[in-house]
């Protein structure tokens, strides 16, 4: 899957290049066609990645319903100087599958693409947790459901698991369970495949449980 980072910036920043080598960086659509770097046409899979300033709302809204109008398999990650959560709110209404700082670690772009590349969405922690806990309150499952999911995993996966519907992030669950990232990643990895799950908020839904009153 391609990668078009879109950015009044003249290059790439450090972490883009590092994450996606061949990605280009162009200032907007009007400029893909004349990009002899980037060949290919409305039917590829390409992530295209939009740098947002505070400033470029509007621009947004247009460059999105554009980029969908026009790119069948397109997927949307939008990057922002300032991250807050009503441009996160608004850029997924829109059809982003991503929000994120703009300066977010290569390591971070990889799993973001990893994640959208199969219908997740990505959310920062902040808002995640938000989400989460909002639909505690909202709704649940029955306990013998959401029993049954856990049956589904290792002993360790359901742990991880469990911490991650709380809206842990990957660093936090490492700590609390006194384990590496790179093994928490892949007890998750491991869990979204045997439960279903496309992405974190997906994972808690499914675990969030009505609870017995006394």
């Amino acid at each position: 899957m391609q990668d078009i980072f879109i950015s009044t910036l003249p290059t790439h920043i450090d972490a883009w290049s590092e994450a996606f080598p061949e990605s280009i960086v162009i200032a907007g659509l009007e400029n893909l066609n004349t990009n002899s770097e980037f060949n290919f046409n409305n039917s590829d899979a390409v992530v295209f990645w939009l740098h947002m300033n505070e400033d470029r709302q509007q621009w947004l809204a247009n460059t999105i319903v554009a980029i969908l109008s026009t790119y069948k398999l397109a997927k949307i990650v939008v990057l922002a100087n300032m991250p807050n959560h009503a441009e996160s709110l608004h850029a997924l209404s829109l059809g982003a599958m991503g929000y994120a700082h703009a300066y977010s670690a290569p390591d971070v772009l990889k799993e973001i693409k990893a994640v959208i590349s199969h219908g997740g969405l990505w959310l920062g922690q902040a808002l995640l947790q938000r989400l989460i806990e909002t639909s505690v309150k909202l709704a649940g499952n029955q306990p013998e459901y959401v029993d049954q999911l856990l049956e589904k995993l290792t002993n360790r996966e359901k742990e991880v698991a469990l911490e991650a519907a709380k809206g842990l992030s990957n660093k936090e669950i490492a700590r609390v369970l006194h384990i590496t990232e790179r093994t928490v990643k892949a007890h998750l990895a491991a869990t979204f495949e045997r439960l279903g799950a496309k992405d974190r908020l997906q994972l808690a839904l499914m675990l969030n449980k009505h609870q017995r009153l006394g």
